[in-house]
């Protein structure tokens, strides 16, 4: 064998101090006594500070203790969008030693129904906003203890009811619902508040969090985040951006959803283990409301992705906001393109740094360093990772050949919950866990991405498996069989183009539409719809994506 083809394996500096916790609440605690009176996070012009967000999380954790029949380790979904309740409601359970489950506030009926069933989880915090949802399938689950907040919960009065009342009765966002026996949320507060929480020890291998992602069946699986886990990739986050911060200082935009892996991690934990103040915004697909807020804030750092960046440059307000003190951007959750990249430096004058990861590495695997970005590039492996890629042979490829990326490192999770088959096939012995996205290594020690797991549709950051829809679509009385395609979009990164052989005449696209909007958030919705009499299949019956994904970007207007 040559030098050349000699295996390569990507290896990240020693990771430091991860021995010094033993949980995310050890980190917690500690930023609590370092950062006390500093903003920790804010919304709508509401700062919660350091001890406010520890008083707060430990009045839930003491409801959740001396309110209901909760134990360590039983799982609760918090169901919110950037909102304050939300690292309230997420630290709180974590003192008191339950497992969290993130869960999408846009999810249907089914997709909660799947989500709080696989998970088992007895408890959830939800906004009033999607509690109807919530209604019609609770029997279905085994949920016993409902916690139901309203928007402006943790605003001051008189904006707090000022709030709650134009969400509910100007803007009418909130459908009527009922369900008995569920708890205000700032009754649960007040209550807590008269017992005392004690704090629950959990280990680096007891799991904090259930992350969902979708699964190649169409049924969305659990990854098991240990505590190890997230505070490995704090600790990773911190060298690997640390040197661009400055503790207790920075002021961090984050328009990106929570309860994804991405924004949980960095926003939720990393930014709360530097001290540093998180700026939630919960509606971000309101640019007016959004650059109306990034006006009356003082911000230094932005979590952003590619639609976003683009989204934001093409408007005349926000390209005249003052960038003087922005000097971190980060990407993630969908590929950054060169054009946004430029185009977000052109209008802001400050480079965009992009990383990668995935649900299961909890999730930042490699980042750009911030003073030596290379576009094009997923950046290097973090502290305490190894990369490599294998052929289709599954043997370790050189420096420069393509190959499915595999990672190794204390990020990475402890596996699929209540799913060992799928488990085993993503982890190998060694601990490598295979990522299904096809990389190339370099011998510079940078990371490119070829290529995706080859049926994923990636939308705005977030995936999209075939399969899940294809599954709703069959269902339709008129459908014969369909097939799910990603086709390249500027606003979205690609957009969903759905295939159908239909045994009915007079069906059309919008009648789809409607039907998978029941069962579907919306992302997941095609947004072209094309009928032909027959699919291109293989020689055994299964149909060619590839061929549909190249048929679908020559004829987007069908």
């Amino acid at each position: 064998m040559s030098e050349n083809a000699t295996p390569a394996i990507l290896t990240g500096q020693p990771l430091e101090h991860l021995d010094d916790y033993a949980s995310v609440m050890d980190v917690f605690h500690a930023s609590v006594a370092r950062f006390g009176d500093k903003p920790a996070f804010s919304c709508m012009g509401q700062v919660l500070s350091y001890t406010e967000l520890d008083r707060l999380s430990g009045h839930f954790a003491a409801w959740l203790q001396q309110e209901t029949d909760l134990e360590p380790g039983d799982r609760i979904a918090i169901q919110l969008p950037n909102v304050l309740q939300f690292p309230v409601a997420v630290f709180g359970a974590l003192r008191a030693g339950l497992v969290v489950v993130n869960t999408n506030p846009l999810y249907t009926e089914r997709e909660m129904t799947h989500q709080f069933r696989d998970s088992g989880v007895r408890a959830i915090v939800i906004l009033a906003n999607m509690a109807d949802k919530l209604e019609r399938i609770l029997a279905l689950t085994d949920i016993q203890h409902v916690v139901v907040t309203s928007l402006g919960d943790l605003h001051p009065f008189p904006k707090r009811p000022l709030i709650n009342a134009v969400v509910k009765h100007v803007k009418k966002l909130v459908p009527a619902f009922s369900l008995p026996g569920a708890t205000a949320f700032r009754r649960a507060l007040s209550a807590g508040a008269r017992h005392r929480h004690r704090e629950v020890s959990r280990g680096p291998d007891d799991i904090a969090a259930l992350q969902y992602t979708g699964g190649t069946t169409g049924l969305a699986k659990g990854a098991m985040l240990t505590h190890r886990n997230l505070v490995a990739n704090m600790l990773q986050a911190r060298q690997a951006i640390g040197p661009a911060l400055m503790e207790g200082a920075e002021t961090i935009i984050a328009p990106l959803p929570v309860y994804h892996i991405y924004t949980f991690t960095v926003n939720c934990l990393f930014m709360m283990e530097t001290g540093n103040h998180s700026v939630l915004i919960p509606n971000p697909r309101d640019l007016d409301g959004f650059v109306k807020t990034l006006k009356g804030v003082d911000f230094t750092g932005f979590i952003g992705l590619n639609t976003l960046f683009n989204a934001l440059c093409d408007r005349e307000d926000f390209r005249r906001l003052d960038f003087s003190r922005l000097h971190l951007t980060i990407s993630g959750g969908m590929a950054l393109t060169r054009a946004a990249a430029k185009h977000w430096e052109e209008v802001t004058g400050c480079q965009v740094a992009e990383g990668y990861g995935l649900t299961e590495t909890s999730p930042i695997v490699s980042f750009n360093p911030v003073d030596a970005i290379q576009l094009g590039t997923i950046g290097k492996p973090v502290a305490g990772t190894q990369v490599k890629v294998v052929d289709a042979d599954g043997l370790d490829a050189p420096y420069g050949a393509a190959g499915e990326l595999c990672v190794r490192g204390p990020q990475v999770m402890k596996g699929y919950w209540q799913r060992e088959d799928e488990t085993a096939q993503a982890i190998d012995a060694q601990g490598w866990f295979r990522t299904g996205d096809i990389a190339v290594l370099q011998p510079d020690g940078y990371i490119r991405v070829v290529d995706r797991k080859k049926d994923m549709i990636l939308v705005s950051g977030f995936n999209v498996y075939p399969n899940e829809i294809e599954d709703v679509v069959a269902a339709h009385p008129g459908v014969v069989e369909s097939a799910a395609v990603g086709v390249p979009d500027e606003a979205t990164g690609e957009a969903i183009k759905l295939f159908v052989v239909s045994r009915d005449a007079e069906l059309d696209a919008e009648t789809l539409r409607t039907w998978c909007r029941k069962e579907l958030a919306g992302y997941k919705v095609p947004r072209f719809i094309e009928f032909r009499d027959e699919l291109p299949k293989t020689n055994v019956g299964k149909v060619l994506r590839r061929q549909l994904r190249d048929d679908g970007q020559e004829r987007l207007g069908q």
